[in-house]
């Protein structure tokens, strides 16, 4: 008894310390955590939030660039007002237009423009949640890689698992809405979505003025490129070159631009979209180009940068254009809608006799009811 009386203690003690010793290792370097882990929650500011919002807090959340390479991303929850119906309130991703890509310029830390805040509390209003993602480097670490729609997408997928980690309101019915860059986003979230998170029911994606076939329109950028009346275009082609810049430094994006390309490229990263405009806004495409974007190289990274996937969709989708649109202009829509078709997927394309912005209002009478149906139980 005596003996047993000493050799208890000493195995506490030993059990104790191999316990502290365990919790100040760190943990394995190849430790990942997995997308969707929620690192924070924070409340959202209420002059940030929206009107029909009963709440809203941020989400940081972990997630992936396109290689699955570990990335942080930033976004919003908002919850409608009322009580959850059974199985939870549905779930409406947003993905959004073009900021810019400094961390300034995150949705999540700006009062949103009345026109996403009008939209978004549409939405609200029909009973839905609203996941907004930032988009990896928009908000968090590194540079935001512009139209790298496979990494937007996986932050775009990955905030539904983060606001189901936080918020046991929610169901796992869930649809993607995406305006302009958002739109390219939102293509590539619905072509993803199934096999990334198959414990999710994902139901389908809506987007208006989705950006598409870029990869058959820069390569024809050369010095001296006329102006071909596109609004933004510069500031779009700074971004799309500030981001592939990061994603593939082999391609070496500065050898293409002249010194004044440099400038409004380096402008780019750290200015916000009217910041740019204002700045650069009277630049046109061939001030900035120093060699054609035509060759084999550039062409294979842009190609694989940007594409939009036109093979390989499950779930319906829903495109609108506007034909007056501007910024992306209508005739990139209908090449898409017949890949799309040609690629067997069930894609409605409506067109409005309407603008870039525009857009997102006038196909409300038919892409309410077009949610609506995705997302009943």
């Amino acid at each position: 008894m005596a003996r047993t009386a000493r050799v208890v203690p000493t195995l506490l003690l030993t059990c104790a310390l191999a316990a502290l010793t365990a919790l100040a290792s760190p943990p394995p370097v190849n430790a990942r955590p997995a997308p969707g882990t929620v690192f924070d929650v924070t409340p959202l500011d209420t002059e940030l939030s929206l009107p029909g919002a009963s709440s809203a807090r941020v989400l940081d959340y972990a997630t992936q660039w396109r290689a699955g390479i570990p990335a942080r991303a930033t976004g919003a929850l908002f919850l409608p007002r009322g009580t959850a119906p059974e199985g939870g309130w549905p779930v409406v991703t947003w993905a959004h237009g073009t900021v810019g890509l400094a961390d300034s310029c995150a949705p999540s830390r700006l009062p949103r423009t009345p026109r996403d805040t009008a939209y978004l509390d549409h939405w609200l209003a029909q009973g839905y949640a609203v996941a907004a993602a930032d988009y990896p480097g928009l908000g968090s670490e590194g540079v935001h890689r512009y139209l790298d729609g496979q990494s937007a997408a996986n932050s775009v997928i990955d905030i539904v698992r983060a606001g189901r980690a936080v918020e046991p309101a929610l169901s796992d019915r869930w649809v993607v809405i995406g305006q302009s860059q958002g739109g390219h986003a939102a293509l590539h979230t619905a072509h993803a979505a199934t096999t990334r998170a198959p414990e999710l029911d994902f139901r389908g994606a809506l987007t208006t003025g989705a950006p598409s076939n870029l990869e058959r329109v820069f390569p024809l950028g050369s010095p001296g490129f006329p102006d071909l009346g596109l609004e933004g275009l510069t500031a779009f082609a700074a971004y799309i070159f500030a981001g592939l810049r990061d994603a593939d430094p082999d391609l070496d994006v500065d050898a293409y631009l002249t010194d004044l390309g440099r400038e409004v490229v380096d402008g780019a990263e750290q200015l916000c979209y009217d910041e740019l405009i204002d700045r650069f806004g009277g630049i046109g495409i061939g001030e900035i180009l120093a060699r054609p974007l035509s060759d084999d190289r550039f062409r294979a990274a842009f190609t694989d940068y940007l594409a939009v996937p036109t093979r390989g969709y499950d779930r319906p989708l829903f495109l609108a254009q506007g034909l007056g649109d501007t910024t992306v202009p209508a005739p990139l829509a209908f090449a898409l809608v017949a890949e799309l078709w040609a690629g067997g997927a069930h894609a409605q394309f409506r067109t409005y006799p309407t603008g870039h912005s525009e857009t997102m209002f006038a196909s409300l009478p038919d892409t309410t009811g077009f949610v609506a149906d995705l997302l009943r139980p």
